[in-house]
């Protein structure tokens, strides 16, 4: 049977995402959208603008928006999907677990708090037991899980597969499409002939976020990696897409060869979302590229490519879809681990 949920957020360009995604989900059920006050009480279909490539499903052109309220989600929702704005959700998503909803949050705030689960299912699936922690410190029914920065999203796995050679430190420089954004985000006067290289906070969350990630669980709190991460992060005008350029300093001194099979190697889950592979390595030295790699195991694959070893590990690519993989698709997938280890 499946399971009721809402979507929060529900008309910008992540909420969108995940009504796409949700609307044919076989373990959830849309039960309520909600979004600002200037859409609440009108259809979906006119306060959306919907923008992407398919229509908008038959089951939730006609469903009435609600403003963002506890009170306005029924009781029987099992799970809140968010894609709030940070602000926004900063204070909103705390008043929804307090009234006893566990929300999957694509929003950054609360990404670093000590008991909040922040999780890439495939990488520290055990981190979700932060939840129980999390109730026990703060008295709540429901809970809240994030999943990372789009960007983080993208490097992660691979580093993960990294790290039985001994991850020691990692410089990135992103080169981030514009749907990362949102919908108003940057100007077409902005990118186009242009790259923008600086996106405010982008490289602190990557920074922190990575090493919080990687980090080891030991029943009551997350130890975090002691990697060294360091980001650069630009905006370049592609349209879906995060590409990544990255140097892993390593304790060991694996060849190329090696560090590419340890990434395709990395297992994936049993989950409805997860991909498999989880990583698609390429061999060509011209891979992954965004507009013909972005769709890897349907936008929910890391694709890496181009490893060749450095003096002290290994530099490569890495690309994933920012608002598939790395935003709706991720926070799907960890409703569906929510689901999955009993917490839903």
């Amino acid at each position: 049977m499946a399971r009721r949920v809402a979507v929060l957020g529900a008309t910008g360009a992540v909420g969108q995402r995940l009504v796409q995604l949700l609307d044919p989900h076989p373990e959830f059920e849309i039960a309520a959208l909600t979004a600002s006050a200037s859409s609440a009480g009108r259809t979906y279909t006119d306060a959306a603008k919907w923008r992407l490539d398919t229509p908008i499903p038959d089951g939730v052109a006609d469903v009435t928006v609600h403003e963002t309220d506890p009170e306005a989600v029924p009781d029987d929702v099992a799970l809140c999907f968010s894609s709030l704005p940070s602000d926004v959700a900063a204070t909103v998503e705390e008043a929804f677990v307090e009234a006893g909803f566990v929300v999957s949050s694509n929003s950054s705030n609360a990404r670093m708090d000590a008991d909040v689960p922040l999780t890439v299912p495939e990488v520290n699936a055990d981190h979700l037991a932060l939840v129980e922690v999390q109730r026990d410190l703060r008295g709540w029914d429901g809970a809240l899980v994030k999943n990372p920065n789009c960007s983080t999203i993208t490097m992660v796995p691979t580093l993960a597969a990294l790290d039985r050679f001994g991850l020691e430190a990692v410089h990135v420089a992103t080169l981030q499409a514009v749907s990362g954004a949102g919908y108003d985000g940057v100007t077409s006067m902005e990118i186009l002939d242009n790259v923008l290289p600086h996106i405010g906070g982008e490289a602190a969350k990557m920074e922190t976020e990575t090493r919080k990630l990687l980090g080891t669980f030991d029943g009551a709190a997350v130890d975090h990696h002691d990697a060294d991460v360091s980001a650069t992060c630009n905006r370049v005008p592609t349209l879906d897409g995060h590409l990544e350029n990255v140097w892993a300093e390593l304790a060991e001194d694996p060849t190329p060869a090696a560090a590419a099979d340890e990434m395709a190697a990395y297992p994936s889950l049993g989950l409805y979302s997860s991909p498999d592979p989880l990583i698609e390595v390429f061999d060509a030295p011209d891979r992954p590229q965004p507009r013909l790699d972005r769709m890897v195991g349907d936008g929910m694959a890391v694709a890496a490519g181009g490893v060749e070893r450095t003096d002290g590990g290994v530099k490569y690519d890495c690309l994933a879809h920012n608002t598939l993989r790395g935003a709706a698709g991720a926070s799907v997938l960890n409703g569906e681990l929510l689901l999955d280890r009993g917490y839903v």
